[in-house]
């Protein structure tokens, strides 16, 4: 008989915030042009047997270089779940973006796994055009490189199983080495899509974020997240404010950091 697939806890923990309107988050602006703040997340995998970071944010100089509002470093998020991010054997790099990428330094004992894709993206052609490297730090794609040259980044080429239970898709669509992850809990296959939709409405609706490499790519992927999930409601967008209410805290203190989504909604 086949062994049960293990069971992993999964938090957002949220880092930074920003203002901004809807005209800011869809292709072709929006007609109502109401606020639509973005919230920033790194995600933490974990059972009593493995551990997995997903993301590793931006710290104090590019909140402040980029106008947004940190409220904690995720190195401080993740000591609130009692982890140490030097200890962190396992980093998913969902892409190389500024938010995603920015603080990988903290990690000092991780292997960094990202697609082949992203990294040649990153380096190569099209990071001439202004529209496609604004959402990167030159330093921290050198630093990345660095850790090639350490041996500390696996490389994936489309879907990878990490850990029975933990996956990583290529996606594609706003970057073009852009991935998701897929992780078995209690209540079934939740999808970590990161930014591959960053708000709900990316997903539900079909529509675009205004960054963008193949637009077709990313639609196209919205198939593939509600594939890989167990429903709709396990989809978990990157950067919507909305995932903060509709999961609970472990604790009063941790309300409006930190929110379960290995557990049902609450709304």
């Amino acid at each position: 008989m086949e062994a049960a697939l293990p069971e992993y806890e999964v938090y957002a923990i949220r880092y930074a915030t920003r203002e901004g309107f809807r005209r800011n988050h869809f292709i072709g602006g929006d007609p109502h042009d109401a606020p639509m703040p973005m919230d920033y997340f790194v995600w933490l995998v974990r059972n009593p047997e493995r551990l997995f970071v997903v993301d590793t944010g931006f710290g104090p100089e590019v909140a402040a270089k980029r106008a947004r509002q940190l409220l904690r470093t995720p190195a401080e998020g993740l000591s609130l779940l009692g982890v140490d991010a030097a200890a962190v054997r396992d980093v998913i790099v969902t892409h190389m973006h500024y938010d995603h990428i920015g603080t990988f330094h903290a990690f000092e004992s991780a292997r960094f796994h990202m697609q082949d894709d992203e990294m040649a993206y990153a380096t190569g052609r099209h990071m001439r055009q202004r529209q496609f490297n604004h959402g990167y730090e030159v330093d921290e794609v050198v630093g990345m490189v660095r850790m090639v040259f350490k041996d500390r980044v696996s490389f994936y080429r489309g879907d990878a199983e990490l850990a029975p239970g933990v996956s990583i898709h290529r996606i594609g669509g706003h970057t073009h080495g852009l991935q998701c992850v897929r992780v078995h809990t209690k209540r079934g296959w939740v999808v970590l899509a990161s930014d591959c939709s960053h708000f709900y409405e990316h997903f539900e609706k079909k529509r675009a974020f205004t960054t963008m490499f193949n637009v077709g790519e990313a639609i196209d992927g919205y198939e593939r997240l509600h594939a890989l999930a167990q429903t709709p409601r396990h989809i978990i967008p990157g950067h919507d404010p909305l995932v903060m209410r509709r999961y609970r805290a472990d604790s009063p203190e941790l309300e409006g950091i930190v929110v379960r989504l290995d557990e049902e909604p609450v709304e």
